[in-house]
């Protein structure tokens, strides 16, 4: 590993990684439920190298008048109104989310949070939606910018599919515990963690430019 190991906010043009995970009742954001969100944030090893730290996640109660599509409840394997889902209001849930994720921005000197997911516009969009919907105010995340482990696995190991991905790269994978929100977030962690750290390891770590916390899309960071 270099020994110029970045910290995380120099590593990403100042954003931090966080990986994320939802479970819906469909494909269709603004119509269909939020089911579960699970996020995992990252640290550095004494040793430089990235690796997955803490797991936040909450099951989500549907949204009155939300879309359930059956084929998607039968894929996910989840009943909406199981007693035992413990399940929260949408606001509670992502307020509960949002809350460490800005606490750990702050912690390593972040300037926002970028979503990491496979596929990840699926998961922002429905994160963006719900968070819209409950008027949930700073939201963390870059509103459209994400980084995407499926461009990154079909690089680094020619694989698009998360479970494909993620034994090619020699991650165990449980086809039992696929598609909860925690498992397929914790997989994709360990995932975006690996290749980022072979990246380093044999390519280099791009050197660190600062940033003025701006895009040229207009976007002032960090997120209010």
């Amino acid at each position: 590993m270099n020994d110029q190991s970045p910290s995380l906010a120099t590593r990403f043009r100042g954003y931090l990684p966080v990986i994320v995970d939802v479970e819906t009742a469909g494909f269709n954001h603004q119509t269909d439920a939020l089911l579960e969100v699970a996020a995992v944030l990252l640290k550095v090893s004494p040793d430089g190298r990235l690796e997955p730290d803490v797991t936040v996640a909450h099951h989500v109660i549907p949204f009155e008048g939300a879309n359930l599509e059956a084929a998607a409840l039968e894929f996910n394997g989840i009943d909406p109104y199981h007693p035992f889902r413990m399940a929260l209001e949408e606001k509670e849930a992502l307020q509960s989310i949002f809350k460490p994720i800005r606490t750990a921005i702050k912690a390593h000197g972040c300037t926002r949070a970028i979503l990491v997911g496979h596929n990840a516009a699926f998961d922002l969009n429905f994160m963006n939606a719900a968070a819209a919907r409950t008027k949930v105010k700073r939201n963390p995340f870059h509103p459209f910018s994400t980084l995407d482990t499926v461009s990154l696995s079909a690089l680094a190991y020619g694989q698009t599919v998360l479970a494909r991905a993620a034994m090619t790269s020699g991650i165990e994978w449980d086809g039992k515990e696929a598609h909860s929100a925690i498992y397929d977030a914790e997989r994709t962690a360990e995932l975006f963690c690996k290749i980022v750290n072979q990246w380093d390891q044999n390519i280099g770590i791009p050197a660190a430019i600062p940033t003025d916390n701006s895009d040229s899309a207009g976007e002032i960071n960090p997120g209010s």
